[in-house]
Formats: structure tokens, C-alpha cells, sequence
């Protein structure tokens, strides 16, 4: 085996949690712009998207898929994603199962991917987690607003339970709190990661990225 194939035994193991909801029903702000099977077909191609970008994403290990939809555990399955069908009720607990599962396999860091973020992809991702292997200090909390500055979308934890999981609302303050509380070591990284869909006005956004991506070519 040559020094390039060779894995390096000193990299953290880095697992992904994506956290699904139920699709039926999801996404219902966007309700004036989509219909439900709409929104369904949405959610459907986000998760795709999102596993198939963590998959494909150097420095993580595996993606552990959490959720309490049967159809969503196994449509990540057939990607290729390790699934768990989520017991408790909401975000955060559903997390919390998903990291203890982690812990339990010997990750040394969690990356938190929610799947509503359209420009999500292995080179936004390994930026995110690369502080991971810069920054020798734990615990380390790492996380990617979102362009309003108040949500998380995205949440690097190393190790896995530096800090608890507080999703929801200003989540960003409520992360940031919990790592100061801590004492764990903060850090916020900007880029694609920022645009997330959650309202319509977040789908122009997107299809104006989209169109202006498209003639930059």
C-alpha cells in the first residue's frame, strides 16, 4: 500500500447526522407557493441531495440518516446512508439519539447537515469540518449560520456531546451560548451553507442563485 492509499490513523472519526422529519406535511410554509405532493417532492430530493453530498465528502467517516419516517430511513438507505428510526419526539431529542449512537461507535466528532440547504456539497462540507484537523483544542464547537444570522445550518461537535443540541428559534445564539458555557472552543464559518429553504421568498433566492450560476458559464 503506498503513503497516498495509507489512512491516517490520527484523523478523527467524523460521523454525519441528518436529521428528517415526517414527509407528509413537510415544509408547509412554502404552502402558498407548493402544493403538498409539491413540498413532498421537495423534501424527497433534498435528502438525496444532502446524503449524497456527505457520502462523497473526505473526512467523513459516516452518515447516519435519523428520523422518524419509514419511507425517508429508506430512501437514505438505498443511497447508501446508515439509518435510525427516531423514537422520540422532536429535533433535538431525535439528535440526541442519533449522537449517542455515534459516541457508541467511537466518533470523535459529529457534523450536524440539515437537507434544506440547496447548495450543499462535499467541498462545503469538508470546509466545515476542517477545523476539526486545524485546531488542536476541544471541546470545539463549530457552526454555519444562516444568512439571517439567527438559525444553524450546520453544527460540528467534537467531541460529539461538547455541547447540547439546542435547534430550534435562534439557534445560533443557543449553540453559542451552550459552547461558552462550556468553555469549548467557538467557531463560525460563512459560505453556501447559509442559504437554506424554509419560505418562498427563500425559493426565488435560490432559482435567482441557480439562474445567475447558469449565465456566469
Amino acid at each position: 500500500m503506498d503513503a497516498a492509499s495509507t489512512p491516517d490513523r490520527d484523523a478523527p472519526r467524523v460521523v454525519a447526522i441528518v436529521p428528517v422529519g415526517a414527509l407528509e406535511g413537510a415544509k408547509s410554509r412554502l404552502g402558498e407557493t407548493l402544493d403538498a405532493e409539491e413540498r413532498r417532492d421537495l423534501v424527497q430530493r433534498m435528502l438525496e441531495r444532502t446524503v449524497r453530498a456527505a457520502l462523497a465528502t473526505s473526512g467523513i467517516a459516516e452518515t447516519l440518516v435519523v428520523s422518524p419516517d419509514r419511507e425517508a430511513l429508506a430512501a437514505a438507505a438505498r443511497l447508501g446512508a446508515r439509518t435510525m428510526l427516531q423514537r422520540s419526539q422532536g429535533l433535538n431529542r431525535g439528535l440526541r439519539e442519533a449522537r449517542d449512537d455515534a459516541l457508541a461507535g467511537g466518533a470523535d466528532a459529529i457534523v450536524v447537515v440539515p437537507i434544506d440547504i440547496p447548495l450543499i456539497s462535499p467541498t462545503a462540507l469538508a470546509e466545515l469540518i476542517a477545523p476539526l484537523s486545524v485546531i488542536a483544542e476541544r471541546p470545539l464547537v463549530v457552526l454555519a449560520p444562516d444568512r439571517h444570522g439567527r438559525g444553524t445550518n450546520g453544527l460540528v461537535l467534537a467531541p460529539p456531546d461538547a455541547i447540547e443540541f439546542g435547534f430550534g428559534g435562534d439557534s445560533r445564539a443557543a449553540h453559542a451560548a451552550c459552547a461558552e458555557e462550556s468553555g469549548a472552543r467557538y467557531v463560525e464559518l460563512g459560505g453556501p451553507l447559509s442559504v437554506d429553504i424554509d419560505t418562498p421568498y427563500d425559493l426565488l433566492l435560490v432559482e435567482s442563485l441557480a439562474t445567475g450560476a447558469a449565465d456566469a458559464r
